[in-house]
């Protein structure tokens, strides 16, 4: 066998999407990181638990130190989640990475970041209250926006745990069930005509009209834009039924159909 077999038959690299959440870093405390991360890896242990991360600096006035990175990598380690790089930036976090033999992400999904941004805050004194059935209001109640000049992205049968698909400049249609610990991901709006039991994604390069039709609702979670909601218990006035989700401000309202 020549060289080339050999190479060949070693390994296959290959680039994909990949699911990788963000911790914006507002203020360099490691002790105050760690404390607001284990809130909510507790909070929904099975979404944030083990979580592959990328920690951005960009909002930081100053570039902390070498230590003080070591010591936010840290917290995020301590709390339950991994964090695989830094978020791409100036030339001087690009230095910072190499220093610290981590990669540099150019782009990730935002899909996890809370709906204030990602601002890494004191956690609060009590656990969240369960999610609550949002009442539709009027001038909520009115058609998606257009598909995309591109098409939807058609979807046929289940989406298994542990799959990932993603709809990218375009819209999603699924018909078949979405099985928790499964994501569907899409840069436009997303119609599910059938169970969502894991995780569903819309507007995910930021666009704030995106929304989510789903026939059978019994998610792990729904976000539009980065703006997310966690369901350890669904609402029994949405358990099972037909919603559509969509953002008001920063609000991502959820509402029978």
């Amino acid at each position: 066998m020549n060289a080339r077999a050999e190479t060949a038959d070693a390994c296959d690299l290959r680039f994909g999407q990949v699911g990788i959440a963000s911790v914006r870093i507002r203020r360099p405390d490691a002790a105050a990181l760690c404390e607001e991360l284990e809130r909510r890896v507790r909070s929904a242990p099975q979404l944030f638990a083990r979580a592959a991360v990328v920690l951005d600096l960009s909002h930081l006035l100053n570039l902390p130190d070498d230590g003080t990175v070591d010591a936010l990598l840290e917290a995020v380690r301590s709390a339950g989640m991994l964090p695989v790089g830094l978020a791409y930036g100036t030339s001087e976090v690009e230095a910072l990475s190499k220093r610290m033999g981590l990669p540099l992400i150019a782009k990730f999904r935002a899909a996890y970041e809370p709906a204030d941004g990602g601002s890494i805050a004191p956690p609060a004194p009590a656990s969240a209250p369960a999610p609550q059935a949002v009442p539709t209001p009027t001038a909520a109640v009115q058609a998606a926006p257009a598909v995309s000049a591109v098409g939807a992205m058609h979807q046929v049968g289940t989406v298994r745990s542990g799959q990932q698909i993603y709809a990218r400049d375009r819209d999603m249609v699924v018909t078949g069930a979405i099985a928790n610990g499964a994501e569907v991901i899409a840069d436009g709006d997303i119609h599910i005509y059938g169970t969502l039991r894991g995780r569903a994604m819309a507007g995910a390069q930021g666009n704030e009209k995106a929304r989510i039709f789903v026939s059978d609702f019994h998610a792990e979670l729904v976000a539009i834009a980065g703006h997310y909601r966690v369901f350890e218990q669904i609402p029994k006035d949405l358990e099972g039924r037909s919603v559509q989700c969509w953002l008001e401000g920063e609000k991502l309202l959820i509402a029978k159909l």
